[in-house]
């Protein structure tokens, strides 16, 4: 097991030197000044070189990396050059949004997408199905931004049930804060719990025609007993990996769903900071979201790992 984790932590250490060149070496591709589009309409060349200089933007290119791969080791990420704060402090004011969000898309995700797939393995070659897979075919193939508009338009337009948009803290209204969050939040989840519909019934198709399935059954075993705890107990082994990297592509990939209903979360800041020519922000935030995706994989190895007993012999 500390093998293993080891053999892990040292892919780890140079993946992330990779993704931090990548990075800052694509940032700078991006088109504009930052400081003439924080020097305003005058742009005023002292004002220009004094933000150059203030922000090393007169630098080399490779100086300008090592001063910010160099904060990023120390814990700064930098400021934001827009709003006159560090990132950090930025990150940590739209984490809790963006967590939240994934959590609920992940929760919604796997309720309908393991119960989905166990059943569709279970009646296999029948209406539920065919039915199914029409859903997963459907989740795969819907655009979010569509069908966040579609929900609008249903839920809060027509019906009213739902707010079109904004966010509310839990900490001040926990309903209207869940009646916020549910539409973003299915709309994120019902793409991967197609994903997970499909990974789940062919692993519980694979398992339901092993050995220790039929003799289970041939036992005399309720059906219930073996489909649950039988089957679907070795199933979910491979569904322990594809969530958690599901959660981390909910956190850094919830660009578009943010935008369109207004959630102030990684989504939305990430866009703002791009039109803004925040490097600081972009840099700083796409940085986290690439450690945090990486840090799960590494979990969902280990829980994989914990699970299978194979693998620990």
């Amino acid at each position: 097991m500390l093998n293993y984790l080891l053999q892990r932590l040292a892919t780890i250490v140079p993946t992330l030197f990779f993704v931090s060149v990548l990075i800052f070496g694509l940032q700078q591709l991006l088109p504009g000044d930052p400081a003439i589009a924080l020097a305003g309409e005058d742009r005023d060349p002292n004002v220009v070189a004094f933000l150059r200089a203030k922000f090393h933007l007169d630098e080399p290119l490779p100086l300008r990396y090592w001063y910010w791969l160099s904060g990023v080791l120390h814990g700064d990420l930098g400021d934001s050059v827009r709003i006159q704060k560090p990132v950090t402090e930025l990150i940590v004011e739209k984490l809790p949004v963006t967590i939240q969000l994934a959590t609920m898309a992940i929760l919604i995700a796997l309720v309908i997408g393991i119960s989905a797939g166990v059943i569709s393995a279970v009646k296999k070659d029948t209406w539920w199905d065919y039915a199914a897979n029409v859903f997963a075919l459907w989740g795969l193939s819907t655009p979010n931004f569509w069908l966040g508009i579609l929900l609008i338009l249903l839920f809060a337009v027509q019906l009213g049930w739902l707010p079109a948009s904004g966010y509310v803290s839990p900490f001040e209204d926990l309903r209207a804060n869940l009646a916020a969050m549910i539409m973003p939040a299915f709309v994120l989840g019902n793409a991967f719990a197609a994903v997970l519909m499909r990974h789940t019934r062919s692993a519980m198709l694979q398992v339901l025609s092993s050995d220790y399935v039929r003799t289970a059954r041939a036992k005399g075993l309720d059906e219930r007993v073996v489909v649950l705890k039988h089957a679907l107990r070795n199933a979910l082994i491979p569904i322990i990996t594809l969530g958690a990297l599901g959660l981390g592509e909910l956190l850094g990939g919830a660009v578009l769903t943010e935008q369109v209903f207004t959630i102030p979360g990684f989504g939305k800041l990430i866009v703002d900071a791009v039109f803004n020519r925040d490097y600081s922000v972009v840099q700083g935030v796409v940085l986290f979201t690439a450690t945090v995706y990486i840090t799960l994989n590494l979990l969902a190895d280990l829980a994989y790992f914990l699970v299978n007993p194979r693998l620990r012999h």
